[in-house]
Protein backbone atom coordinates (compact mmCIF):
# COMPACT_ATOMS: atom_id res chain seq x y z
CA UNK A 1 0.00 0.00 0.00
CA UNK A 2 1.22 3.08 -0.80
CA UNK A 3 2.17 5.32 1.81
CA UNK A 4 1.05 9.00 1.74
CA UNK A 5 2.05 12.04 3.62
CA UNK A 6 0.05 15.18 1.81
CA UNK A 7 -2.94 14.47 0.63
CA UNK A 8 -5.18 17.54 -0.20
CA UNK A 9 -8.85 17.10 -1.05
CA UNK A 10 -10.82 20.17 -2.37
CA UNK A 11 -8.83 22.72 -0.38
CA UNK A 12 -10.08 26.37 -0.10
CA UNK A 13 -8.32 28.95 1.45
CA UNK A 14 -9.91 32.42 1.63
CA UNK A 15 -8.44 35.69 2.84
CA UNK A 16 -10.32 39.09 4.05
CA UNK A 17 -8.76 41.84 2.72
CA UNK A 18 -10.15 45.01 4.18
CA UNK A 19 -14.09 44.11 3.11
CA UNK A 20 -12.96 42.03 0.44
CA UNK A 21 -12.48 37.71 0.49
CA UNK A 22 -9.21 36.98 -1.27
CA UNK A 23 -9.75 33.36 -2.46
CA UNK A 24 -5.36 32.02 -2.32
CA UNK A 25 -6.30 28.15 -3.21
CA UNK A 26 -9.76 27.10 -4.74
CA UNK A 27 -10.92 23.35 -4.75
CA UNK A 28 -7.15 22.14 -4.65
CA UNK A 29 -6.36 18.14 -5.26
CA UNK A 30 -3.11 16.94 -4.39
CA UNK A 31 -1.55 13.96 -2.62
CA UNK A 32 2.46 13.75 -2.22
CA UNK A 33 3.99 9.98 -1.59
CA UNK A 34 6.54 9.26 1.12
CA UNK A 35 9.88 9.21 -0.55
CA UNK A 36 8.66 11.86 -3.75
CA UNK A 37 10.60 15.01 -4.51
CA UNK A 38 8.01 17.10 -5.29
CA UNK A 39 8.80 20.84 -6.49
CA UNK A 40 5.24 23.35 -6.04
CA UNK A 41 5.71 25.93 -8.79
CA UNK A 42 4.17 29.29 -9.78
CA UNK A 43 4.43 33.00 -10.07
CA UNK A 44 3.60 35.38 -7.51
CA UNK A 45 -0.05 35.21 -6.82
CA UNK A 46 -0.49 31.79 -7.58
CA UNK A 47 -1.08 30.21 -4.04
CA UNK A 48 2.10 28.13 -3.37
CA UNK A 49 2.89 30.06 0.11
CA UNK A 50 -0.23 29.42 1.58
CA UNK A 51 -0.12 26.20 -0.24
CA UNK A 52 3.38 25.56 1.96
CA UNK A 53 1.48 26.97 4.94
CA UNK A 54 -0.99 24.12 4.91
CA UNK A 55 1.16 22.22 4.44
CA UNK A 56 3.79 23.02 6.88
CA UNK A 57 0.81 23.02 9.34
CA UNK A 58 0.90 26.83 9.61
CA UNK A 59 -2.58 27.44 8.51
CA UNK A 60 -6.10 25.49 7.74
CA UNK A 61 -7.93 25.50 5.25
CA UNK A 62 -11.29 27.35 4.99
CA UNK A 63 -12.61 24.29 3.29
CA UNK A 64 -11.77 21.13 2.07
CA UNK A 65 -9.49 18.22 4.49
CA UNK A 66 -5.67 18.64 4.81
CA UNK A 67 -3.94 15.54 5.43
CA UNK A 68 -0.65 15.48 7.16
CA UNK A 69 0.82 12.03 8.31
CA UNK A 70 -2.97 10.68 8.57
CA UNK A 71 -4.30 13.70 10.52
CA UNK A 72 -6.73 16.19 9.60
CA UNK A 73 -5.05 19.47 10.28
CA UNK A 74 -8.83 21.36 10.96
CA UNK A 75 -9.47 18.92 13.33
CA UNK A 76 -6.67 19.66 15.12
CA UNK A 77 -6.13 21.88 18.47
CA UNK A 78 -3.20 24.73 18.14
CA UNK A 79 -1.21 22.57 20.48
CA UNK A 80 -1.95 19.37 18.92
CA UNK A 81 -0.87 21.47 15.24
CA UNK A 82 2.08 22.62 16.88
CA UNK A 83 2.96 19.19 17.87
CA UNK A 84 2.21 17.59 14.43
CA UNK A 85 3.82 20.60 12.79
CA UNK A 86 7.02 19.41 14.88
CA UNK A 87 6.93 15.99 14.55
CA UNK A 88 6.38 16.09 10.88
CA UNK A 89 7.51 18.44 9.31
CA UNK A 90 11.66 20.09 8.86
CA UNK A 91 11.57 23.56 7.65
CA UNK A 92 14.19 25.32 5.20
CA UNK A 93 13.40 28.39 4.39
CA UNK A 94 14.98 31.01 1.97
CA UNK A 95 16.73 33.36 4.88
CA UNK A 96 18.32 30.63 6.71
CA UNK A 97 16.15 31.46 10.08
CA UNK A 98 18.95 30.65 12.28
CA UNK A 99 18.65 31.47 15.69
CA UNK A 100 20.87 34.77 16.45
CA UNK A 101 23.71 34.51 19.10
CA UNK A 102 24.18 30.84 18.91
CA UNK A 103 26.40 27.89 17.22
CA UNK A 104 25.60 25.52 14.46
CA UNK A 105 25.02 22.66 16.74
CA UNK A 106 23.12 24.55 19.11
CA UNK A 107 20.73 25.52 16.21
CA UNK A 108 20.23 22.01 15.02
CA UNK A 109 19.89 20.51 18.74
CA UNK A 110 16.98 23.30 19.22
CA UNK A 111 13.98 21.02 17.61
CA UNK A 112 14.85 18.29 19.76
CA UNK A 113 15.14 20.10 22.82
CA UNK A 114 11.74 21.12 22.04
CA UNK A 115 10.39 17.72 21.72
CA UNK A 116 12.40 16.99 25.00
CA UNK A 117 15.22 15.17 23.97
CA UNK A 118 17.83 15.00 26.43
CA UNK A 119 20.84 17.49 26.14
CA UNK A 120 23.38 15.06 26.12
CA UNK A 121 21.39 12.57 23.18
CA UNK A 122 20.35 16.12 21.15
CA UNK A 123 23.80 17.00 21.10
CA UNK A 124 25.17 13.59 19.53
CA UNK A 125 22.52 13.65 17.18
CA UNK A 126 22.76 17.29 16.34
CA UNK A 127 26.79 16.95 15.40
CA UNK A 128 26.10 13.48 13.87
CA UNK A 129 23.78 15.33 11.58
CA UNK A 130 26.09 17.56 10.75
CA UNK A 131 29.14 15.95 10.04
CA UNK A 132 27.13 13.63 7.58
CA UNK A 133 26.63 17.11 5.55
CA UNK A 134 29.77 18.77 5.68
CA UNK A 135 29.91 20.76 8.66
CA UNK A 136 31.87 18.89 11.04
CA UNK A 137 34.42 21.46 11.49
CA UNK A 138 31.94 23.78 11.85
CA UNK A 139 30.13 22.61 14.53
CA UNK A 140 31.02 25.19 17.55
CA UNK A 141 30.76 28.22 14.72
CA UNK A 142 28.40 31.11 14.70
CA UNK A 143 26.43 31.97 11.85
CA UNK A 144 28.38 35.26 11.18
CA UNK A 145 31.27 32.63 10.55
CA UNK A 146 29.68 30.58 8.47
CA UNK A 147 28.77 31.44 4.37
CA UNK A 148 25.48 31.61 2.97
CA UNK A 149 26.00 27.79 1.82
CA UNK A 150 27.22 26.78 4.97
CA UNK A 151 24.44 27.96 6.89
CA UNK A 152 21.61 26.72 4.33
CA UNK A 153 23.32 23.42 5.39
CA UNK A 154 22.89 24.34 8.97
CA UNK A 155 19.37 25.00 8.53
CA UNK A 156 19.02 21.38 6.35
CA UNK A 157 20.78 20.08 9.11
CA UNK A 158 17.99 21.23 11.46
CA UNK A 159 15.28 20.28 9.53
CA UNK A 160 16.74 17.08 9.23
CA UNK A 161 17.61 16.06 13.07
CA UNK A 162 14.09 14.99 14.03
CA UNK A 163 13.59 12.52 11.06
CA UNK A 164 10.28 14.37 9.81
CA UNK A 165 7.91 12.91 7.62
CA UNK A 166 8.59 15.75 5.35
CA UNK A 167 11.13 18.27 4.34
CA UNK A 168 9.37 21.70 3.07
CA UNK A 169 11.73 24.17 1.80
CA UNK A 170 10.50 27.25 1.01
CA UNK A 171 12.83 29.08 -2.02
CA UNK A 172 16.06 27.68 -0.46
CA UNK A 173 18.17 29.47 -2.89
CA UNK A 174 16.99 32.26 -2.99
CA UNK A 175 19.64 33.88 -0.68
CA UNK A 176 22.72 32.08 -2.37
CA UNK A 177 24.53 32.56 -5.52
CA UNK A 178 24.01 30.36 -7.96
CA UNK A 179 26.89 28.27 -7.45
CA UNK A 180 25.91 27.58 -4.18
CA UNK A 181 22.46 27.40 -4.89
CA UNK A 182 23.11 24.42 -7.20
CA UNK A 183 25.06 22.59 -4.44
CA UNK A 184 21.75 22.98 -2.29
CA UNK A 185 19.91 21.40 -4.78
CA UNK A 186 22.08 18.81 -5.15
CA UNK A 187 21.58 17.89 -1.62
CA UNK A 188 18.42 17.92 -1.58
CA UNK A 189 18.22 15.70 -4.61
CA UNK A 190 20.65 13.05 -3.11
CA UNK A 191 18.61 13.21 0.38
CA UNK A 192 15.66 12.46 -2.07
CA UNK A 193 17.81 9.99 -2.91
CA UNK A 194 18.15 8.21 0.61
CA UNK A 195 14.44 8.16 0.96
CA UNK A 196 13.49 11.15 2.60
CA UNK A 197 10.55 13.19 0.91
CA UNK A 198 10.86 16.49 -0.06
CA UNK A 199 8.64 18.93 -1.07
CA UNK A 200 10.02 22.18 -2.65
CA UNK A 201 8.52 25.69 -3.22
CA UNK A 202 9.60 27.83 -6.31
CA UNK A 203 9.19 30.49 -8.54
CA UNK A 204 12.22 29.37 -10.05
CA UNK A 205 10.96 26.99 -13.52
CA UNK A 206 15.37 25.65 -13.85
CA UNK A 207 15.13 24.74 -9.98
CA UNK A 208 11.93 23.17 -10.21
CA UNK A 209 13.21 20.82 -13.22
CA UNK A 210 15.37 19.66 -10.61
CA UNK A 211 12.45 17.64 -8.87
CA UNK A 212 11.04 14.37 -10.33
CA UNK A 213 7.67 15.52 -9.64
CA UNK A 214 6.75 19.14 -10.48
CA UNK A 215 3.16 20.66 -9.73
CA UNK A 216 2.03 24.11 -11.51
CA UNK A 217 -0.66 26.21 -9.20
CA UNK A 218 -1.66 29.52 -11.40
CA UNK A 219 -5.20 31.33 -9.65
CA UNK A 220 -5.33 29.51 -6.79
CA UNK A 221 -5.78 26.32 -9.03
CA UNK A 222 -3.57 23.33 -9.99
CA UNK A 223 -2.64 24.09 -13.75
CA UNK A 224 -0.59 20.68 -14.07
CA UNK A 225 1.22 18.16 -12.51
CA UNK A 226 4.09 16.73 -14.56
CA UNK A 227 6.54 13.74 -13.69
CA UNK A 228 9.85 13.02 -15.13
CA UNK A 229 12.93 14.75 -14.72
CA UNK A 230 13.50 16.64 -17.99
Amino acid sequence: MVDEVVRLEKVRRDYLVGDQVTTALDGVDLVINRGEFVAIVGPSGSGKSTMMNLIGCLDRPSAGTVLIAGDATSELSDNELTALRSKAIGFVFQQFQLLPNTTAIENVMAPLLYQGISFKQAKKSAAEMLTQLGLGDRLNFDRNRLSGGQQQRVAIARALVTSPDIVLADEPTGALDSKTGAAVIDLLKNLHKEGRTIVLITHDLEIAASAPRRVFLRDGQIERDERGVR
